[in-house]
């Protein structure tokens, strides 16, 4: 009988998926990953982490399968906290979900269950995991969830064969309005429990008070930057083949305190990120104002009036060879290549048709149509068909 350690998480996803393993004849253990507990800036006094890991335990109970909890807030602080600060103390904006499963719960986590003599891991997120023989070879594929509102393959777009071949994910198959039917049909307690909102650690805080307890406010400018700026009518030169001129359009705007006029001041650049618009506080336009730029050197904010700002969208980015990732690594790209692919750059993003192309430096992924607020540190997953083959960090 295999074993599989499922990640309870107290929601109804994790609930789900136990039962279903547990229905299959795996033999199945319960465990709650506590992943984050500093009492000084959670934002209320409910203490979100106790209440989920009862509710696992109840969910454990009720299935009748042996539960316990983890600590795993040190290597989280490790890996998940510390890489957030220093993401955006950079000016690049983090996603630490992404990280969260490559570094915890698809590796830390792994390992605990393996040492447990698991033969799987299981979690409730909804994708699938496809399987096929290439040159005598098992080759592991993670494709899209069949719920193409809850679809989560973004998020584990940086695991690797080898956590796949030991993950398991059972409610990739199903809707989300049938995941939490079968959980009222068992009677679980999280069967209409609300999804959870915000970063996978931090639960209820808010994330300019968390990011101050690291990065000092300190007080700056905030530049409008007019819709017709010179800087948008750059003449496209002449290039001596197709690596120069997706580098050139790769390049960001280039802005200056000049560019435009002061309209107000902001309490540190590295709160805020591209294509955000609440938190300006800046009145008397027309339409919104959106970030177009941060520049974190310099301290300043640089704004666009409206979303169809053309200082939000570019055609081309840039994944460095040290970002770049392969899930499928029989179908790398090398030097030279190209590919046509899906691609998104954020959680929820419809796929856009773009052609990626691997040159010495890394890899352009160049859009059909422009892309709004492309985002450094973001992560950027390209698809062929409904599998995630490979991602990469924006640079």
């Amino acid at each position: 009988m295999k074993r599989v350690i499922v990640g309870l998480s107290g929601g109804v996803d994790s609930s789900v998926a136990a039962y279903l393993l547990q229905q299959q004849g795996y033999e199945v253990i319960g465990l709650f990953m506590k992943n984050w507990h500093d009492d000084s800036v959670t934002i209320s006094n409910e203490c979100p982490w106790l209440e989920d890991s009862n509710d696992a335990m109840l969910v454990a109970e009720k299935l009748g399968i042996p539960f316990q909890v983890v600590d795993l807030s040190e290597q989280y602080k490790d890996k998940i906290v510390d890489y957030m600060f220093r993401e955006y103390e950079l000016g690049r904006t983090p996603n630490p979900d992404v990280l969260c499963n490559r570094e915890i719960k698809f590796d830390v986590f792994l390992k605990i269950a393996l040492d447990l003599g698991a033969d799987y891991v299981a979690t409730g997120h909804y994708c699938r995991k496809g399987t096929l023989e290439k040159d005598g070879e098992e080759v592991y594929q993670l494709l899209s969830g069949v719920d193409g509102n809850k679809d989560q393959s973004y998020f584990l777009c940086q695991l690797s064969q080898e956590q796949l071949a030991t993950s398991l994910f059972p409610i990739g198959e199903l809707t989300k309005p049938e995941v939490r039917k079968i959980a009222a049909e068992q009677d679980l307690i999280t069967a209409d429990k609300k999804d959870s909102q915000g970063l996978c650690f931090i639960g209820k805080v808010r994330l300019p008070e968390f990011l101050q307890q690291k990065l000092q406010p300190k007080e700056g400018v905030i530049i409008q930057v007019p819709g017709d700026s010179e800087i948008y009518n750059r003449s496209i030169p002449r290039f001596a083949d197709k690596e120069a001129e997706l580098e050139y359009l790769s390049t960001k705007y280039q802005y200056t305190l000049d560019s435009g006029k002061v309209v107000g001041k902001h309490q540190g650049a590295h709160y805020f990120t591209k294509g955000q618009r609440k938190g300006l506080n800046v009145g008397g336009t027309k339409e919104a104002l959106y970030v177009i730029e941060t520049d974190v050197v310099e301290n300043v904010i640089y704004t666009g009036e409206g979303k169809n700002h053309k200082g939000l969208y570019r055609n081309v980015l840039f994944v460095t060879n040290d970002e770049l990732h392969w899930i499928r690594t029989d179908l790398a790209l090398k030097n030279g290549e190209s590919m046509e692919v899906k691609a998104q750059i954020r959680y929820r993003q419809k796929h856009e048709n773009a052609t990626i192309y691997k040159t010495k430096k890394g890899l352009y992924v160049d859009f059909e149509n422009q892309q709004s607020a492309i985002t450094e540190g973001q992560f950027v997953a390209w698809y062929l068909g409904d599998e995630l083959v490979g991602s990469g960090v924006i640079s």
